[in-house]
Formats: C-alpha cells, structure tokens, sequence
C-alpha cells in the first residue's frame, strides 16, 4: 500500500494537470482558436487518474466507505469531470472543462488539505449502495447542466455586446448549447426521480430525524427542476429563467446532499 506521502504527492501531480488542462481552455476561449484536442485530453485523464487515485485511498477503508465532506466533495468533483470527458468524445461538451476542471482541481486541493481526516464510515446493503450511486450521478449531472446553464449565460451576454468576441467561436452554437442544457436536466431530473423512489422504497425511516432535511431539500429539488421542464414544453422557457432556475435547483440539491456534512464536520466537528 503506498504510503500517504506518496499518495499526496500523485494529488499535486493530479492538481497541476487539472490547471494545465484549464489554461489550455482558457488559452482557446479567450483567443478563439482551436487547440490540441488530443493533448488536453491525455493531460486530463492523467489529472483524473491520479484524482481517483487520492479519493479511493481515503474511501475505501477495512471499516468501509468513508462518507465524509472532503472526500465526497472530491468523488464527486471526479465523477463530474469524469462525465465531461466521456461525454467530450461523443458530443460537444468539451467547454464545460472551462468550469469542471477548476471544480476538480479545487475539490483535490481541499482535500489534500483536509488530509485523510475520518469521515462517517458505512457499510451499506446492495439497496442502499444503488439508492446513493443514482443520487451520486444524478447530482453530478445535474451539476453539469448548472456549468452549462453559466456558459449559457455567457454566451447571451457576448452575444448583445456591441463588438463581436472571438471568444464565441469556442463554443457550440447557441441552439446547440440550449439544447444540451435541457438534455442534461431531463436526464438528471430521471434519476433524482429514479433517487426518491428508490428512496422510498429502501430506506427504513425516509423522513427520520438523521434524514428529514435531505429528503425535504431534494424533493424541492425535483420541483424546480419538474417546474422548469413543464415551463420549457408548455410556454418555451429559455434564457435567464431557465439558467436561474437550474442554478436554484443545483444549490438546493447541494445543501441537500453536502449541507448537513458541512454542518457536522465543520461546524460542530463531528463525524
């Protein structure tokens, strides 16, 4: 087993190709140029092997999966990333590491910093281990549609600007990007759904004291996200509105899945 200096020191490898990668991008956006496609792309699966490297040797313990802020944070900044790329090869997807990849980055930084700090460690049946697995990529896709609902929004200022931005040629086409934004949030929105029923159907006690917030928060979630797309087939909804409320529903699913972890191991210190 490598040691945990030896562990850390493949996170700051994994760090700096996620902020090579990023300055790649950021070179291309800003400059409107295309850039070494193949190049980024090994630079970021080096990143995404050495982030899953540092998460699976703090998550996978003897006791069980350790569940705590710093390292879910992380898993889930590596599952997000890991869904840019693979997405990447099949669809034009490849801006959303303008902001995943910082995410990524960020997400192993802090928990580097946090060091292999304990977390709550579980050990979950099959049912339980594929209500938190649907959850887990529901929330990262739903993530991306939050990335991509702000690249959105900066493509529609570019757009009304007075001078025309060579920053526009680095992104898909207006349409293109509307378009995946609610192909993201309708496959999102299956598998929150996907989440309370089988939360319903396998957790003990769905609205007990230790969960009552998460399952509140998220089927408030699944109302804004419902909302919107009834908006966007009944009347069309698009632009602002849908960016605002895609970033509103993100933010509540947040507090849902990491609000009460933040609270208890930071606030209160506990785990």
């Amino acid at each position: 087993m490598m040691s945990a200096m030896g562990t850390v020191l493949i996170g700051v490898v994994g760090f700096v190709a996620y902020a090579i990668a990023t300055i790649q991008l950021y070179t291309g956006f800003a400059s409107g140029r295309e850039i070494a496609v193949r190049r980024n792309l090994l630079i970021t699966v080096l990143a995404l092997g050495c982030h899953a490297w540092v998460v699976s040797a703090a998550y996978l313990t003897p006791e069980g999966l350790n569940r705590g802020l710093f390292v879910s944070l992380s898993f889930m900044g590596l599952l997000i990333n890991v869904l840019v790329v693979a997405g990447s090869l099949i669809s034009p997807l490849r801006s959303l590491g303008l902001i995943a990849f910082p995410v990524g980055a960020a997400f192993l930084g802090t928990q580097l910093i946090a060091g292999q700090t304990p977390g709550l460690v579980t050990n979950f049946d099959w049912q339980m281990e594929t209500h938190i697995a649907i959850a887990l990529f529901s929330f990262a896709i739903l993530s991306l549609a939050a990335a991509q609902a702000v690249l959105l929004a900066m493509q529609e200022r570019l757009l009304r600007s007075p001078q025309f931005s060579a920053r526009l040629a680095f992104l898909p086409p207006l349409t293109t990007m509307e378009q995946l934004l609610f192909q993201m949030i309708g496959l999102g929105f299956v598998l929150l759904t996907m989440t309370l029923i089988t939360g319903v159907v396998f957790v003990d006690d769905l609205f007990g004291q230790a969960l009552v917030h998460k399952t509140v928060l998220s089927f408030a979630g699944w109302i804004v996200f419902g909302a919107l797309l009834w908006g966007r087939w009944r009347h069309g909804w698009r632009g602002r509105r849908a960016v605002r409320l895609t970033l509103a529903g993100v933010a509540v699913l947040g507090l849902a899945y990491f609000g009460s972890k933040f609270v208890l191991e930071v606030l209160l210190d506990r785990v």
